[in-house]
């Protein structure tokens, strides 16, 4: 099945580049609301289930014994651009739990803030494990650990007794088997597994109605998801689309990118959850995707789909400035 173009790049008036891509929309009972092009495939939801992946924090107890509010779970749930404020706070919440930077196993590279890496190399530094993106879920991964018993060497790699866990919260999230033959490595060096792209759909649906969960599950969803709308800066960072998503619309609207054009989100009032994939992989194809989803999923509130069609449909700008094109979503997606 081809997947149909979901969103094109325009210079001037004519098409220049197209983007095809698939959409899920799913209620909490796993009733399909809305599907474009192949749901069925499996895909790497990298970075997009952070907050799924951040359940143990909370169900093992470890966020209350730590002390960790909304910050603290926005920034395990995060994909930080690596300034200061993210850096900090991923060195106190390890702190917390006895640790430092050298616990984490994500590896180092530069803050994807450009003001962020200006100033690290201004001041003569190289880039450490708290300025990776993923740091904040990896502080949260090792506090789980410590809080748990957990030995957490190694707790990176399949297999781990950590990892296991969040294998676990996966599949009985989504309803999808997460299987060795269906695992490779992600960015951070943690497992990430191919399932099929409505599965994540359902699995946000869940997070946000607790549907299916027991008590405890369906409390650490919402307070997660809850987190994240309260601090969308900690879980993105300045001029990110995720941070503007969930500010155009305070405690409506939850949504995480993942790489290679990945998209998860969650609407808690209808009781929805998203999940979309741009087949080449390009991000600015993928916040179109999302912000349109959203602009018709919460089409009643006139100025909020207002302000969401807008951010899907961004100008391209010349070295000086100048308006010369756009992005723009298809009728495919409206």
């Amino acid at each position: 099945m081809t997947n149909p173009v979901l969103v094109e790049v325009l210079r001037g008036a004519i098409v220049e580049s197209a983007h095809r891509g698939a959409v899920a929309v799913f209620d909490g009972d796993g009733k399909p609301v809305w599907e474009i092009g192949d749901t069925a495939k499996p895909v790497f939801p990298r970075s997009a289930v952070k907050a799924i992946q951040a359940l143990p924090l909370v169900e093992t107890g470890a966020a209350d014994a730590y002390g960790f509010g909304d910050r603290e779970l926005a920034l395990a749930c995060a994909s930080h651009s690596g300034e200061p404020a993210h850096v900090e706070l991923a060195q106190a919440m390890l702190a917390k739990a006895g640790l430092d930077k050298s616990a984490l196993e994500c590896g180092a590279h530069w803050p994807s803030s450009h003001d962020a890496t200006i100033a690290l190399a201004r001041a003569g530094n190289s880039p450490n494990p708290l300025h990776n993106n993923c740091s904040g879920k990896h502080s949260g991964f090792l506090c789980t650990c410590v809080h748990a018993g957990i030995a957490h060497q190694g707790y990176v790699k399949a297999g781990h007794a950590f990892q296991e866990m969040v294998r676990d919260a996966m599949q009985a999230v989504t309803g999808a088997a997460h299987d060795a033959n269906d695992r490779a490595i992600d960015g951070c060096s943690i497992p990430t597994y191919a399932v099929p792209l409505k599965s994540f759909a359902l699995g946000f649906a869940r997070m946000a109605t607790g549907r299916g969960f027991g008590l405890e599950r369906a409390k650490a969803a919402k307070r997660l998801l809850s987190a994240c709308m309260a601090e969308p800066f900690l879980v993105a960072g300045t001029g990110k689309a995720d941070v503007a998503l969930m500010q155009a619309a305070p405690g409506r609207i939850f949504v995480k990118t993942g790489a290679e054009g990945v998209y998860c989100a969650a609407l808690p009032e209808l009781g929805l959850g998203i999940a979309l994939k741009c087949d080449d992989g390009a991000g600015r194809a993928a916040e179109v995707m999302i912000a349109a989803v959203l602009a018709k999923l919460l089409g009643a509130d006139e100025a909020l789909a207002a302000n969401l069609l807008e951010q899907a449909n961004p100008p391209i700008e010349s070295r000086i400035g100048a308006k010369v094109g756009a992005l723009r979503p298809t009728a495919a997606l409206s």
